[in-house]
């Protein structure tokens, strides 16, 4: 009799046990996820409110309930941008990559980090990746004109003046509304005595109101030999 109980208890406990962890681990998990949407909340309304180191805290908790989510670094990310602390964003980004390399905002976040830090050309690279998954998901496409531009700058303050055309090129094809950007590129084809492109790109200058300094007119004057 006492055995058949006893083995009547073990068959219970054994049917009960799976169960009772079941019921556990699912309200594990409903906790975690309600934890993880509270965290993102607070953390939103506090990085709205620009109570920066609260928000962080709060994506840190996010972070903490997985370490998996892609979305949790990037938003801790843009914090860290949002303070001047770029080192720490470009890590959160990269992590984001990392997990979800298919989603354009996360380079797209990361470009705005690198031209803050004026690492232009890593920049570009994350711009290219960026518009190679999908142009309409950059964060800021005005970050990639920023860094094709001062690409460019550079690359015409070195005598590399194709170079610098070709990133001016990018910036435009990006957004020509940028009478700066074809300034810059007209001064390329100057210094490549190309005058009658570069007069083409001043005059497109002028027309979105950009205000080219009389000394590069006189110059472009002087050496074409027009009076444009």
């Amino acid at each position: 009799m006492r055995k058949k109980l006893c083995k009547g208890l073990m068959v219970i406990w054994i049917i009960i046990i799976p169960m009772l962890l079941s019921c556990a681990s699912t309200q594990q998990k409903e906790s975690e996820s309600k934890d993880a949407d509270t965290y993102f909340r607070l953390g939103f309304g506090h990085f709205q409110r620009r109570d920066y180191d609260q928000a962080i805290y709060y994506y840190t908790k996010w972070i903490g309930t997985d370490p998996n989510n892609a979305e949790a670094y990037s938003w801790r990310g843009m914090v860290y941008n949002a303070t001047g602390r770029y080192d720490r964003a470009i890590s959160d980004f990269t992590k984001a990559i990392e997990l979800n390399p298919n989603n354009g905002n996360f380079y797209g976040n990361r470009v705005i980090a690198f031209c803050l830090k004026e690492q232009y050309d890593q920049a570009i690279l994350d711009c290219s990746k960026a518009l190679e998954i999908d142009p309409r998901a950059v964060a800021d496409l005005e970050w990639c004109i920023k860094a094709y531009l001062n690409c460019g700058i550079s690359h015409n303050d070195k005598g590399e003046y194709d170079l610098a055309i070709s990133d001016f090129s990018k910036a435009i094809d990006i957004n020509p509304k940028y009478g700066e950007v074809f300034y810059n590129r007209g001064r390329s084809y100057y210094f490549k005595k190309e005058y009658d492109r570069s007069w083409d790109d001043i005059k497109k200058a002028q027309v979105r109101d950009y205000k080219v300094p009389s000394k590069f007119l006189d110059d472009l004057r002087r050496a074409s030999g027009r009076q444009d």
